[in-house]
């Protein structure tokens, strides 16, 4: 009988040590650095890869000298159709890959590695071999969406794309379904491929000191993956309801067990 007790409170200690500690679960604890100057995030421009899609918008004062070298219509009621977010994938310009985009007129342009401006400069140096002056001509390069992986302990795991200049880690994460009760948020891994070589980072969410990190910004292409606690491998419960009802369950198992092995 003392045999059985000591292994039912073993049992329950094991049980008790797997529930989730609440500072496991809780973001950006501590104060953030305070430095003197602002730190500017994603201080290095992208630079373009394979696969990527560009949204390029040529433009004059005399649209019709223009009109050949875009590849949106932009006249009549389906302007605001072409300029939705959703539909820039079928009107803008994809990187193939040997890393150039192919426009009207112009043909192929190399793009790999560059970034959007000096994209930009590409363009405009190549309309002025159709014109005297291209001085009134302006030129518009952006990447149509921030497309990005994320898998592992998050709600929703998947891949998104968001329409906007930048996308911290955080909206990643969120527009993912958050991470889970059982994600480790201390070990977030970020993979990303650049022009020769494939990285990867970690970044660890529950410190205030990640809202500071260059990785709080994620790139284009990136892959963000959520690795599980260890308490998902015990298989216990995450919230102490959870475990307590695992403990009951145990000890209930063990009594008739006890109980069928005496009365045999």
């Amino acid at each position: 009988m003392r045999k059985i007790f000591i292994l039912t409170s073993l049992l329950i200690t094991v049980l008790f040590s797997s529930c989730i500690p609440n500072k496991e679960l809780v973001y950006f604890q501590g104060e953030p650095i305070q430095k003197n100057t602002v730190y500017k995030m994603a201080n290095e421009p992208y630079k373009l890869q394979v696969n990527d899609i560009l949204d390029i918008q040529i433009k004059a004062d005399d649209e019709k000298l223009v009109e050949v070298f875009n590849s949106r219509v932009t006249s009549g009621t389906q302007t605001a159709n072409f300029y939705n977010p959703e539909t820039l994938y079928f009107t803008s310009y994809s990187v193939d890959r040997n890393g150039n985009i192919d426009m009207p007129y112009i043909g192929n342009i190399n793009v790999l590695g560059y970034t959007e401006k000096e994209v930009q400069e590409k363009v405009k140096n190549e309309l002025m071999k159709f014109f005297k002056d291209a001085s009134g001509i302006f030129v518009k390069v952006k990447l149509a969406g921030i497309r990005f992986t994320v898998l592992g302990e998050v709600g929703s795991p998947g891949s998104k794309v968001l329409y906007q200049n930048q996308v911290s880690i955080v909206e990643a994460l969120a527009n993912s379904g958050d991470i889970t009760m059982t994600g480790n948020r201390k070990n977030v891994n970020i993979i990303r491929k650049g022009t020769d070589k494939t990285e990867k980072f970690t970044i660890d969410l529950t410190d205030a000191a990640a809202l500071d990190s260059e990785l709080y910004y994620i790139q284009p292409n990136d892959i963000v993956y959520v690795a599980p606690l260890k308490e998902k491998s015990w298989g216990t419960g995450t919230t102490g309801v959870q475990t307590f009802t695992t403990i009951i369950s145990v000890i209930s198992f063990i009594s008739t067990t006890i109980l069928l092995i005496k009365n045999i």
